[in-house]
C-alpha cells in the first residue's frame, strides 16, 4: 500500500472515532439532562400505605413530615395545600385521580395512578426551578391563610401587644367589643390595661370591661402567651360564670339567714371533710367556740372537740375512738346515721347524718330533752292509768272515733280470753264484736254498738243486757267520751246470777 493510501485510511479511522465519541458524548449529555429533569420532579411510589420509592425532591419533602403511616405522613404534609387527598382506607380503591390545589392562584395538581399493585403520586407544578421549594412556600401561604381566618374569626377577643403595651394586632371580636363598650374608639387606648396585671406566659387573670352605655360589665378570663418578643392575649367571656357565682352567693346567704333562725344545729362538711357551713344553733348546742368553727375544722377535729366538751356520749373504748368516728362519718355518707345521745348533763340530743351532693355531709343536732321528758311523763301517766283501771272488776274497752281499740283493762282480757297488746295489727270494733258474739247469745245490741262507735256527731249513752255463755248475764254500758271515742263497759249482774244459781 502506498503512503498516500495509508494516510487516507488513517484519516478515515480518526474521523470515525471522532464521530463515535461525539455521538456518545451527546447521548451522555442527553441522559444527564433527562436524569436531572427527572430528579427535579416530585414522585412517590406506595405499596398500600408504605412508601417504596421517592424521587430526591420527594424524599426531602417527605422527610419533613411526621405521622403514623407513610401515607398519613404525606397527607399531613400536603393537607394545607391539597386538603382533599384520600385517606389510607380509600387508597387501595384509587385508579386514577387528579387533585388541584385549594388556593385559586396555585396551579399545581396531584396525579394519583394505579400501577399494578402499587400507587404512584406525582406533583406537577409549573414553578421553576425547584417544585419542592414552591410547595413549601405554597403550604406556608395556605397555612397562614387558614390561621388568619381562625384568629380573625375567633368568637373571643385576641390581640397582641409589644413590650411598651402598644397593640400591634387584634381580631374582629376585639374590635366588636371595643365598639360595644368604649365611647372612645381610639386604637391607642387598649380595652384591657394589661400593665396593671402581671400576667406571665401561660397565666390567666379575671378582668372586666365596663359598658358605659348599658352600665354593665363584661367579665373575661385573659390568658397571656409569648410570640416573637410580643405578648398575645386571649380573652374568654365568663359572664355566665360570674352570674352563676353571684347566684350561688345569694343562695348561700339566703340559706345562712334561714338556718340562723333554726333551733336545730346544722354543720355541713364539704367533700374534703372540712366544715363549710354552720348556724348559730350549733354553737349554742355544742358549746364549741365560733372561732374554732370559723377556722373550718375537719370532721375528726369537730368530733374530738365534741367529746372534749362532753357533748357526746363517752366512748366505751378510747383505743377505738377514731375508728368509731370514722364509722359515724361513713354511716352519714351512706344516709344511714341517726342516733340519740344521752349526755351526762341530763340533755338528750338527736343526731342525724345525711349525704349532700358533690360528696358533702351534713350533721343535724337537735335538743330533744323536753320531748323525751314529755314522752317519759306521758308513759308514766299511761302506766298509772293502766294500773288504776286494772283495779276495776268491770271489763272496760275504749274505741277511737275511727273504731280502733285504744285501751282495755285486765278484766276485759279475762272476760273475753284475748290480749290485744299481743297482736301487731290494730283491733277494730268489728273484730271485737266478732269475739263478743262468739262467746255470747245472739243479740241485736252488737250491731247497735258497732254503729254507735262509728257514728259522728252528737251521741247519748245507752246500755243493753247481753248473756255470756260462760259467765251469765252482763250489762253493756255504751258511753261517748272525749275526742269522739267510745267507752264500752261490761258489768256483771250479780242478782240475776244468784237467782239463776238458786233455781
Amino acid at each position: 500500500m502506498s503512503l498516500l493510501e495509508a494516510s487516507f485510511a488513517v484519516l478515515c479511522a480518526l474521523t470515525a472515532v471522532a464521530v463515535g465519541l461525539g455521538f456518545v458524548a451527546q447521548n451522555q449529555s442527553k441522559a444527564a439532562k433527562e436524569r436531572e429533569t427527572k430528579g427535579q420532579g416530585v414522585h412517590f411510589l406506595f405499596r398500600k400505605t408504605d412508601l417504596e420509592h421517592a424521587s430526591p425532591n420527594a424524599q426531602t419533602l417527605f422527610a419533613a413530615q411526621g405521622s403514623s403511616t407513610d401515607w398519613d405522613r404525606l397527607r399531613a404534609g400536603l393537607s394545607m395545600r391539597f386538603p382533599n387527598l384520600p385517606d389510607q382506607n380509600r387508597l387501595d380503591g384509587t385508579q386514577s385521580q387528579t387533585f388541584r390545589a385549594a388556593s385559586p392562584d396555585d396551579h399545581a395538581v396531584i396525579q394519583i395512578r394505579k400501577e399494578d399493585d402499587m400507587v404512584r403520586l406525582t406533583i406537577e407544578d409549573s414553578a421553576k426551578p425547584c417544585p419542592t421549594k414552591t410547595h413549601s412556600i405554597r403550604s406556608m401561604e395556605a397555612e397562614l391563610g387558614a390561621l388568619r381566618s381562625v384568629t380573625v374569626g375567633a368568637p373571643y377577643p385576641i390581640w397582641m401587644e409589644d413590650r411598651e403595651g402598644n397593640i400591634g394586632w387584634r381580631n374582629k371580636a376585639y374590635e366588636d367589643l371595643r365598639a360595644e363598650t368604649s365611647a372612645d374608639n381610639t386604637d391607642e387606648i387598649p380595652l384591657f390595661d394589661m400593665r396593671t396585671h402581671a400576667l406571665t406566659t401561660g397565666t390567666t387573670d379575671r378582668l372586666s370591661v365596663r359598658n358605659h352605655q348599658a352600665k354593665t360589665e363584661h367579665w373575661f378570663n385573659v390568658t397571656a402567651t409569648e410570640a416573637s418578643g410580643s405578648t398575645v392575649y386571649h380573652a374568654v367571656n365568663i359572664n355566665a360564670v360570674i352570674e352563676a357565682e353571684a347566684a350561688q352567693r345569694n343562695f348561700v346567704q339566703t340559706l345562712v339567714k334561714t338556718f340562723a333562725q333554726l333551733s336545730i344545729g346544722l354543720a355541713i362538711f364539704d367533700r374534703s371533710g372540712q366544715l363549710a357551713l354552720f348556724n348559730p344553733a350549733i354553737v349554742d348546742l355544742t358549746d364549741l367556740p365560733a372561732e374554732f368553727l370559723s377556722a373550718r375544722p375537719d370532721l375528726l377535729s369537730f368530733f374530738d372537740r365534741l367529746r372534749d366538751n362532753r357533748v357526746m356520749p363517752e366512748p366505751k373504748n378510747y383505743r377505738t375512738w377514731r375508728q368509731d368516728i370514722l364509722d359515724v362519718i361513713a354511716a352519714a355518707t351512706n344516709d344511714c346515721y341517726q342516733e340519740t345521745w344521752s349526755l351526762d348533763t341530763g340533755h338528750t340530743y338527736r343526731v342525724i347524718g345525711r349525704p349532700h351532693p358533690d360528696g358533702a355531709v351534713a350533721f343535724l343536732i337537735e335538743d330533744i330533752t323536753a320531748e323525751v321528758a314529755m314522752t317519759r311523763n306521758f308513759r308514766a301517766e299511761l302506766e298509772l292509768v293502766q294500773s288504776l283501771m286494772d283495779t276495776f272488776e268491770d271489763a272496760l274497752a275504749v274505741f277511737s272515733s275511727s273504731g280502733v281499740l285504744t285501751f282495755c283493762n285486765a278484766a276485759y282480757g279475762q272476760l273475753w280470753k284475748i290480749d290485744p297488746e299481743s297482736t301487731l295489727v290494730d283491733v277494730t270494733i268489728v273484730d271485737s264484736i266478732k269475739v263478743w258474739q262468739s262467746q255470747c247469745r245472739p243479740d241485736p245490741a252488737w250491731g247497735d254498738m258497732r254503729d254507735f262507735v262509728m257514728k259522728l256527731g252528737e251521741r247519748a249513752p245507752w246500755d243493753a243486757r247481753v248473756v255470756h255463755l260462760s259467765y251469765g248475764p252482763y250489762i253493756a254500758q255504751v258511753s261517748p267520751i272525749a275526742s269522739g271515742a267510745t267507752l264500752i263497759r261490761f258489768t256483771e249482774t250479780i242478782s240475776e246470777r244468784a237467782t239463776s244459781n238458786a233455781v
